[in-house]
């Protein structure tokens, strides 16, 4: 039971959640408790989306003509030209262009975020939006009512009271024990990220609104992230995304000049956004995934904060080794929750007798979700490769087709390589006992991490 928790970006989740109830249940034992701990591990369980099972994928080169039509059929995403994108590494450089963005906004904001917490970035964000709300700008907010769950109450209030629109992604309701098959939805979380301004600029990648994502990413406490903004086409793709998330959470339609203004090449570079919505049984993120890592001729490079990806992840990229393909992917050497971590390392060495190198990064959580394929091709955003991401939760990834772009993400990948570890077969298979014997314990709910 220890073992329900969640390999979210923030250790926060419905698993973790049902865990901890489930603790109290069993501290003072008794018939009824006993009962409704088996319904808390049965809600948990059924609270699942599955993905359709793959079995025969197109034989493709990443960038042959077909390649592109080919993504953007499964992903139901369109490639469009005339953006331009700019990669935000870090705290530093992330929050400084957000808030830059938002004190400038005329008409409309649009924000979704998953996790929120009290800290000094989340009172300068707060202000930021309360400020251009009583300048009667429109701001919509949409927050992950369990990642967003610590936000200090003093910022809701500010936001009402300045005129923001607040609003919550599947929020337990007050009387929900009338309708409890409701439940079985908050196991889906909205792990998007979005910041939109008067639908001309856009944001969107993995950070969560707390100062652990303050700084460098090359300190302890202070996580490393990459971000993206986006000007031009694009912005529409990434609007459409957060008007219908809102339109979940409120049944309200957005819409209107404010939101969908028209849009003026900003660039040379060809982008799509893919969202998944397991609700609306779409896997859009797996397959973006699948296709690229099938497709890969010359290198794979990933770095993921939570990396145990399913049996059909793990055979396509060993499947790359075998065809002469170079494989890198860096984790994080310390995880923000211990049974995650276990999780993960479990899997690792299917992967290094395979021919996958796996650094670990040392200096603080790793937390960027992005992967760069042949040089050409690079992704940017919410989705970890676990099942959580793939299957469940609500998810987002800005998709680049454009060399220099892919080239600046390698770069940077190659000097996150500089401050990690280089993770080998035998360091992996010499771990200590009490590591493996919690490894154990994440087999039976790995699909729910």
């Amino acid at each position: 039971m220890t073992a329900i928790v969640s390999s979210c970006s923030t250790g926060i989740s419905f698993a973790s959640y049902i865990q901890k109830s489930i603790l109290k249940e069993i501290d003072n034992p008794s018939p009824m408790k006993t009962v409704k701990c088996l319904f808390l591990v049965l809600l948990l369980l059924s609270g699942c989306a599955n993905i359709t099972p793959i079995n025969e994928m197109p034989s493709m080169i990443l960038g042959e003509p077909a390649f592109y039509p080919t993504i953007a059929a499964h992903t139901d995403a369109s490639i469009i030209a005339g953006s331009r994108v700019e990669l935000l590494f870090n705290g530093d450089q992330i929050f400084p262009a957000m808030l830059q963005a938002i004190r400038s906004a005329r008409k409309s904001i649009t924000y979704q975020q998953y996790f929120f917490e009290d800290g000094a970035i989340a009172h300068e964000i707060a202000e930021a939006f309360a400020e251009r709300c009583r300048a009667g700008v429109q701001v919509k907010i949409l927050l992950d009512s369990l990642g967003g769950g610590n936000i200090p109450k003093d910022i809701p209030d500010l936001w009402k009271k300045s005129g923001c629109q607040l609003e919550w992604f599947e929020r337990i309701k007050v009387f929900q024990f009338i309708t409890p098959w409701e439940l079985l939805n908050y196991n889906h979380r909205s792990h998007r990220r979005i910041l939109v301004i008067d639908g001309k600029i856009g944001f969107t990648g993995g950070h969560g609104v707390s100062d652990a994502w303050s700084g460098n990413g090359r300190t302890a406490e202070h996580w490393r992230q990459t971000d993206v903004r986006v000007e031009g086409p694009i912005v529409q793709q990434l609007q459409a995304a957060f008007v219908e998330s809102w339109r979940r959470a409120t049944g309200d339609v957005l819409g209107d000049d404010a939101y969908f203004p028209a849009l003026d090449v900003q660039g040379k570079v060809y982008a799509q956004i893919v969202k998944s919505s397991p609700l609306s049984s779409s896997f859009g993120t797996y397959l973006l995934f699948l296709l690229s890592i099938t497709s890969a001729q010359k290198s794979i490079h990933i770095a993921n904060p939570y990396f145990f990806p399913d049996n059909r992840i793990e055979e396509a990229l060993i499947n790359a080794v075998k065809r002469g393909v170079k494989v890198v992917v860096l984790t994080p050497a310390k995880s923000d929750h211990a049974t995650t971590s276990s999780a993960s390392h479990s899997g690792f060495g299917v992967f290094l007798l395979g021919g996958v190198e796996i650094y670990e990064y040392q200096p603080a959580l790793m937390h960027t979700k992005a992967m760069v394929v042949d040089g050409i091709w690079a992704t940017v955003g919410s989705a970890n490769l676990d099942y959580r991401s793939l299957a469940i939760n609500e998810e987002l990834n800005l998709v680049v087709y454009d060399a220099a772009f892919a080239g600046q993400l390698e770069k940077s990948f190659q000097e996150d390589l500089k401050y990690s570890k280089k993770l080998t077969y035998e360091a992996w298979n010499s771990r200590p006992f009490t590591e493996k014997i919690l490894e154990l314990f994440t087999i039976p709910i790995k699909e729910q991490l």
